[in-house]
């Protein structure tokens, strides 16, 4: 993925930008066809309603959130697409909650020190075991721990790390990479890549046989500072896996970063000029001489299993080619009341919009001509403990993911009305980026790149789950930038964004509101119903772009496609 200045909003094709000016002016919105924002509307106010108690996967209100849905997709003329011939697959979930604080040594240059959970470092652990001893583990500095053979370059080069603590670098190895330097370039830039993200790095560290893994922390490579960090207090949640002990290492958290630059130099190192060496593909990982953490402390792990919904209109001619429209139905349930003593966390904009969206695109289709190709339609569980829902779907697909065609996601989109551009989130990934430009130039709109890419959204939405199995996707968040409003332009775009991110995400405020103006988020579902309608009456394979991550994952299973 080739880095782009994301500050200047760059459009994506020329072409269609010439198709859309005339003269300095962009032509302004189109309609969004058969997608009726008052419909948009009324679904949203409905799932975010106090009756369905936030949605939050196993909670009081899941019984209520999927009765809701099947019958939506039953009245849009979908079949069931589930287990067993139902509308559901079941996600077996697992809930983690760490005792008391743990009791943490780590030893550096001859002195011992207790780093204070949620202070100087925050762990956790995600394998279903009652109590997690470690002793005097060594630690080892993999640098950022990329394993990346499109890219060329190796951070492990072969180190053993069975019983060491891992030691990473947020991020990839050119987010900070300087003019001159051979990295530049190589990776994202300022657009993060997949070897960027935190769960990388703890899989990383699980595949290579490591007992902990440690990322230090920093706020700009992380894209968020400490206190995202510590929000879960000891809790998280995996889906249930056959085989959790290779699968997850024992330990796993973040080291904060002044802790981090203390406990180098104590082993005789500095991590300023680790983080340059890091840079260079002849990096070696470094064994922190003298250096040793151990701990101790009690977990539970209680069964949670919940359910995500998926519907299916079978192709008349391909059955068994599909593409597929996502959202996800969990919110954060009940939590903390607010000033107003509101503890309902409704998700009206995160992700019942999107919700709302998919089941217009499914009537939509009932209307049109049936595709050749099958459409399904999935309502994801547990997206905002890990994109768990999708991420068992992914494991355990119910129609082979080497025939899927696309994955087309829905997660946050704006309510201020119409937009003379949509966000992409992932720029320069794959084929359907392309087919968006194409869909948004009839609409008379502009596409513009995510205006923050190294926030890494792209890995942060429910679609990543079946990107990282090759699975071409593409994803509408609002999150990823401000809007070319037609009223009030990118300046109202962006006001948008910080203040619901900055007011109601994840919070009681994200409710369902009379003053939306919805004209604009029915243009973007829009453009997601013209993709999957020309490729359910097509032939074509849209392919990941030369140098993604996920290209190769795709390539391995083109025999399926042919």
């Amino acid at each position: 993925m080739a880095p782009w200045n994301a500050s200047k909003h760059a459009r994506l094709s020329a072409l269609a930008v010439a198709t859309l000016l005339l003269g300095s002016r962009a032509v302004q919105a189109q309609d969004s066809g058969p997608i009726d924002p008052a419909r948009l509307s009324q679904s949203v106010k409905v799932l975010a309603s106090d009756e369905f108690l936030g949605r939050a996967p196993g909670g009081p209100g899941e019984k209520k959130t999927l009765e809701y849905l099947i019958r939506r997709f039953q009245e849009a003329g979908l079949e069931p697409g589930g287990e067993n011939g139902g509308w559901t697959q079941k996600v077996p979930l697992i809930r983690f909650q760490m005792g008391d604080k743990p009791t943490l040594r780590l030893t550096a240059g001859g002195k011992t020190t207790s780093p204070r959970q949620g202070q100087e470092v925050m762990v956790n652990t995600q394998r279903p075991v009652k109590r997690v001893k470690i002793d005097k583990a060594p630690l080892v500095f993999v640098g950022h721990g990329v394993s990346a053979a499109e890219r060329d370059w190796d951070d492990f080069k072969g180190t053993d790390l069975r019983g060491k603590i891992a030691v990473f670098l947020i991020n990839d190895p050119d987010f900070e990479a300087r003019e001159g330097e051979a990295v530049r370039g190589k990776f994202g830039g300022q657009a993060a890549t997949y070897y960027a993200r935190w769960t990388y790095k703890f899989e990383e560290a699980a595949r290579r046989g490591a007992i902990g893994a440690l990322i230090v922390h920093e706020t700009p490579g992380a894209g968020y500072g400490w206190s995202t960090v510590i929000a879960g207090n000891g809790q998280s949640f995996d889906i249930v896996r056959a085989q959790p002990d290779k699968e997850k290492v024992l330990m796993q958290g973040w080291l904060q970063r002044d802790a981090a630059v203390a406990l180098f130099a104590r082993s005789g190192l500095d991590l300023e000029k680790l983080k340059v060496e890091a840079r260079k593909a002849t990096f070696t990982p470094i064994l922190l001489k003298g250096a040793s953490l151990s701990a101790d402390y009690g977990l539970t792990h209680t069964r949670a299993d919940s359910h995500n919904v998926i519907g299916r209109l079978p192709g008349t001619k391909r059955p068994h080619e599909s593409i597929m429209y996502a959202a996800h139905w969990d919110a954060y349930g009940l939590g903390p009341p607010d000033a107003s003593g509101d503890e309902i966390r409704r998700g009206a904009v995160d992700d019942a919009i999107g919700l709302a969206g998919m089941i217009e695109i499914a009537r939509a289709f009932q209307k049109g001509p049936r595709p050749e190709r099958s459409l399904l339609f999935a309502a994801w569980t547990a997206e905002e403990p890990g994109l768990l829902g999708s991420e068992y779907y992914g494991a355990h697909p119910l129609q082979p993911l080497e025939t899927l065609v696309a994955n087309m996601t829905m997660d946050v989109l704006q309510t201020a009305g119409p937009s003379r551009d949509v966000v992409l989130v992932g720029h320069g990934q794959n084929d359907l980026e392309d087919e968006l430009v194409k869909a948004a130039a009839r609409q008379g709109r502009t596409v513009t790149p995510d205006a923050r890419p190294e926030r890494g959204l792209f890995y942060r939405a429910d679609h990543f789950s079946l990107a990282r199995r090759g699975v071409p996707v593409l994803l509408l968040m609002g999150l990823g930038g401000g809007h070319d409003l037609v009223n009030g332009g990118r300046e109202a775009g962006d006001r948008w964004v910080a203040e619901y991110t900055a007011r109601c995400y994840h919070q009681p405020c994200d409710a369902w509101s009379a003053d939306w103006d919805l004209r604009g988020a029915a243009q973007d579902v829009q453009l997601l119903h013209e993709i999957g309608r020309e490729l359910a009456s097509s032939s074509r394979w849209p392919e990941w772009k030369p140098g993604s991550e996920f290209d190769a994952v795709r390539d391995r299973s083109a025999a399926s496609r042919k």
